[in-house]
């Protein structure tokens, strides 16, 4: 039971299923008003409502309910037979849904980003979207939804998966202790989920303050929410109120929810405790219950449109945000405005109604498939095979695609060599340009994960930290360190490094200018710096390679990291040669879109460079005061004459709107070595 179930039975027999297993109009009434607070605040907002944390309450609470229905009246546990029903009821809509988006994406969303969507298709189908975003460092809180992947929003419906595995185990774990020690299950039960409930929300505020973009999607992060959920079915038996204090609950829970988003720094907190508003004000609805009264909350979440809608609620969230993703794209817009938000929710409203007409109520009411367990498994197997075989035919198709494009000579992709003095075209007639566009997004260098005892990385760089290990003794041990940029600018150190037998190492904290202190530097990024920095003194490699400058997105205001000169003789001074790399520029649009967007796209793909980057670099006026330093500017090869295209040599250079394929930055290697002459890390050793 979740936003996913607890309410749809078939039409025919809705009011005999529901007042057998105790239906509450006003829960479907509160389930109904969370999915009106998800749609609307995606749609119109652009924040985070709290309704999602509702729908994990409300799942929770219900299904411990009927958990502890069942082992206090004597019923066994089947969990194998529960978990069959559970995902019989979730699945089918899951799959319509997938199918659908992915034919629209193939008709509508650029192929630079079907790859993306294919490896989400893949995670929604098996309940681990939630750990995809979560490593792919997603902004669940960008203002422009038209680039996000319209199967986004399947994190909650993974961590909701991932937790009907998981609570089904730990009541069985409790009724066998129970019994075995002779307990009351509900005693055991609320020590149980007592103790989940205090470690995972101790656990969810120390990593929303750590790292908040990843606890939004961690599991783990989330377990305490249910947990509550939980809690609050064990306790609601023991909680009288008088009747005009329960009027009052209510209505206080009803302002509380539809308040929170507006109030509270969402983006910031949770889901650490702030969490707690929504789930509160949720937990007061349901405490105060069906007052009878003809103003109290209850009786307008009882009412018959918001009970009809808490049916939807399921659907509707399945539908609103592939429908709000691919409007966007369809109309090139960032946001759909007030009527073309409108529109979004009719659209969705339908998609959910058919949805639920046609395909849930159907399958929930399959007795047959219901009858015998083998019956049931026949079910999701097809569901999941009528995803599995067109996916996997498209990710065949495009993997045969990247290796022949793959299998092209280097003369037929020179990138940057086809700007220097003497370059001779050979560039074959039926030549494409690299890397494929279907797998641009993931171009850039990959390192195996450290080894904590080969590198003495600390714990907490650990995640941060990847390495190219030498061939035997390597002639030097070089350090890469700072943002995704620096990581994508490792790819030509990585090709300096197969040539002279480096071993290197990269520690990349995503989207951390590489300083102690400034407006730019976050409290998180300060201590990757903190923490890099002791690591490199303790470590003194040869040469540590970073991005010393920051651009900015359409304007030429870029600047010089904060405190950089004092990094550069902070290392200095331990003989660790510093080379301080020009960032390169960031635009305002994604440019492999724009390429398949536009017919003239070197043209209207093409910013002119005085926009976006000043005249004079920042990295000219440097005086670090120590022979261990180094600039270089590769802007020459990014932007050459008067603008920034976004294929050169046949060669894609942007992989999104700001980071360099590392496919171009191989082709720069040559020109990057000659602008290092003279540093000591080139010489023999």
């Amino acid at each position: 039971m979740s936003v996913a179930e607890a309410s749809r039975p078939a039409a025919p027999r809705a009011a005999a299923a529901r007042a057998t297993r105790g239906f509450r109009p006003e829960v479907q009434g509160l389930r109904a008003l969370a999915v009106l607070m998800v749609v609307s605040y995606h749609v119109w907002f652009g924040r985070v409502s709290g309704g999602v944390d509702v729908f994990l309450l409300i799942s929770a609470f219900l299904l411990a309910l009927s958990f502890l229905r069942k082992a206090e009246s004597g019923r066994p546990l089947d969990l194998l037979q529960h978990w069959l029903h559970q995902f019989k009821r979730l699945l089918p809509a899951v799959v319509v849904v997938i199918l659908v988006t992915l034919g629209a994406s193939y008709l509508m969303i650029p192929r630079s980003r079907w790859q993306d969507i294919i490896e989400q298709s893949w995670a929604s189908l098996f309940y681990v979207q939630n750990w995809v975003l979560a490593s792919n460092a997603v902004d669940y809180y960008a203002v422009d939804h038209s680039l996000a992947s319209p199967l986004q929003h399947f994190w909650s419906l993974s961590v909701q998966g991932q937790v009907f595995i998981l609570w089904p185990l730990l009541f069985l774990a409790s009724s066998v202790l129970a019994r075995r020690y002779r307990l009351k299950f509900r005693g055991v039960v609320l020590l149980v989920f007592g103790a989940l409930f205090v470690c995972s929300l101790g656990f969810s505020m120390w990593e929303t303050s750590a790292n908040q973009a990843y606890a939004y999607f961690d599991t783990r992060a989330r377990l305490w929410e249910f947990a509550f959920g939980t809690l609050l079915a064990l306790a609601l038996p023991f909680i009288r109120l008088p009747r005009l204090l329960r009027i009052l609950a209510g209505w206080v829970g009803v302002a509380a929810m539809l308040s929170g988003g507006f109030f509270l720094d969402v983006q910031g907190q949770f889901p650490g405790y702030v969490a707690l508003w929504p789930l509160a004000a949720a937990a007061l609805v349901i405490v105060a219950g069906r007052t009878g009264s003809p103003i109290a909350a209850d009786r307008f979440l009882s009412s018959g449109p918001l009970v009809r809608m808490g049916d939807l609620s399921y659907a509707l969230y399945l539908w609103h945000w592939p429908v709000l993703v691919l409007a966007l794209v369809w109309r090139d817009r960032p946001t759909p405005g007030v009527f073309g938000g409108l529109l979004v929710i009719a659209v969705s409203l339908v998609l959910a109604y058919l949805t639920m007409r046609f395909v849930e109520r159907p399958l929930r009411a399959l007795t047959w498939a219901d009858a015998r367990r083998r019956r049931a498994a026949i079910v999701l197997v097809v569901c999941v095979g009528l995803v599995v075989t067109p996916l996997s035919a498209w990710q065949q198709n495009l993997r045969a695609q990247a290796a022949r494009v793959a299998s092209q000579t280097s003369a037929d992709n020179p990138g940057a060599v086809s700007l220097l003095p003497g370059y001779r075209d050979e560039v074959s007639e039926d030549a494409v340009a690299v890397p494929e566009l279907s797998t641009i997004r993931g171009d850039f260098p990959r390192l195996e994960p450290c080894d904590e005892g080969a590198t003495g990385i600390p714990a907490d760089l650990a995640a941060s930290c990847t390495q190219r290990l030498a061939d035997g003794e390597p002639s030097r041990t070089i350090v890469v360190v700072g943002n995704s940029h620096a990581q994508h600018m490792s790819a030509a150190v990585l090709g300096l490094a197969e040539k002279y037998n480096w071993t290197v190492i990269d520690l990349i904290s995503l989207g951390c200018v590489f300083g102690p202190v400034g407006p730019d530097v976050s409290a998180e990024c300060a201590d990757f710096f903190e923490s890099s920095s002791a690591y490199i003194e303790e470590l003194v490699p040869d040469a540590v390679f970073t991005i010393a400058t920051r651009s900015q997105f359409g304007s030429n205001a870029e600047q010089l990291v904060p405190d950089f000169e004092n990094t550069v003789r902070r290392y200095a001074s331990r003989g660790i040669e510093v080379i301080g790399v020009r960032d390169n520029p960031r635009f305002e649009f994604d440019m492999p879109t724009c390429i398949q967007e536009q017919d003239d796209a070197l043209g209207s793909c093409s910013p002119v460079k005085a926009d976006i980057l000043p005249a004079v670099s920042p990295l000219d006026g440097i005086e670090p005061g120590t022979p261990l330093y180094r600039s270089v500017d590769m802007t020459d090869l990014l932007c050459p004459g008067e603008t920034c295209p976004p294929i050169i040599g046949n060669v894609y250079v942007y992989i999104d709107n700001n980071h360099v394929s590392a496919t171009y930055w191989r082709t720069m290697v040559a020109q990057f070595e000659e602008r290092l002459a003279g540093v000591a890390l080139l010489e023999p050793v």
